[in-house]
């Protein structure tokens, strides 16, 4: 891809090593194998026991975020990462939600300074000043708890280090936003009016999801302000909210693996992400350790 070279980005595709094997004893969610997973036609509004099982989901995820974070260094391969993420879930009995999905081939996302998301994990190593997102999924129990944050890997810049901290205000703002009875694009503007105020860039084209017994639902959660996806936020419904910022545009290109996405202008972007349940009074975060 010729705009890939030409503005010198600091991430370029390594090798990806081959899939990794998930013990056969783990139950596989049915996209597995698949060009792309079934439409869901359940309800957005979860019974008791799927949300528990959610809960389940969420902690191990997040367990396996924090085990992989531990390990983020300068000189460290994002192959490694995916290995240390893959090895966390299945020694948990939780199948990687990503491997698999529309044949993504890794166990996670690993998007590295400009990537925005949905970087695929390869022989690339960290190096001192990168910031990098990890993305990571667990299907288990029938249902998927999904999360993801931004880290900085050694000596960052302050630019990048303030777009971080405020990727996750961000976040933690439009959690505060969801309320039963409130329409879902209020979490977009609460994230759109706090990024602003600061210049950056809104991903406008990738937004945040329902999930369940689906990796994605038909719902969607924008991270901009607009006046559609105005669905009413009911208590069990069950969603993600992950906003992208960049220092620049929110307009992106996709790397020849049609997953890999990076900003236009090549400025870097970050990323936090929680599965929450709408409860009678707000959300309750499903993905804590």
């Amino acid at each position: 891809m010729a705009s890939r070279t030409a503005l010198a980005p600091s991430v370029l595709p390594g090798t990806v090593s081959p899939l990794r094997p998930v013990p056969e004893h783990i139950p596989r969610p049915h996209y597995v194998g698949k060009a792309a997973p079934d439409p869901f036609v359940g309800s957005e509004v979860k019974d008791a026991e799927t949300i528990e099982k959610m809960r389940i989901a969420g902690r191990i995820g997040a367990q396996a975020l924090v085990e992989v974070a531990s390990h983020i260094r300068p000189g460290i391969t994002t192959d490694e990462l995916d290995r240390i993420g893959h090895g966390f879930l299945c020694d948990h009995d939780a199948y990687p939600s990503t491997l698999g999905y529309r044949h993504f081939p890794k166990s996670l996302c690993t998007s590295v300074n400009e990537v925005i998301c949905h970087g695929i994990p390869d022989s690339r190593e960290l190096v001192d000043g990168d910031i990098c997102n990890i993305d990571i999924t667990a299907y288990i129990g029938g249902v998927h708890g999904d999360t993801d944050a931004t880290y900085l890997v050694g000596e960052v810049d302050e630019e990048s280090r303030l777009l971080v901290e405020r990727t996750e205000e961000a976040l933690r703002r439009a959690i505060n936003a969801v309320k039963p009875g409130r329409p879902i694009n209020v979490i977009g503007r609460v994230i759109e009016s706090y990024a602003k105020r600061f210049g950056y860039g809104v991903i406008r084209d990738f937004t945040g999801h329902g999930i369940g017994t689906a990796f994605h639902s038909g719902l969607v959660i924008p991270h901009y302000d607009t006046e559609h996806y105005a669905t009413l936020m009911e208590p069990g419904m069950t969603f993600t909210i992950e906003p992208m910022l960049s220092l620049g545009t929110e307009t992106y290109d996709i790397w020849d693996d049609d997953w890999t996405v990076v900003t236009k202008d090549r400025k870097r972007s970050a990323q936090f992400e929680h599965t929450l349940l709408v409860t009678d009074s707000g959300a309750e975060i499903l993905t804590l350790p």
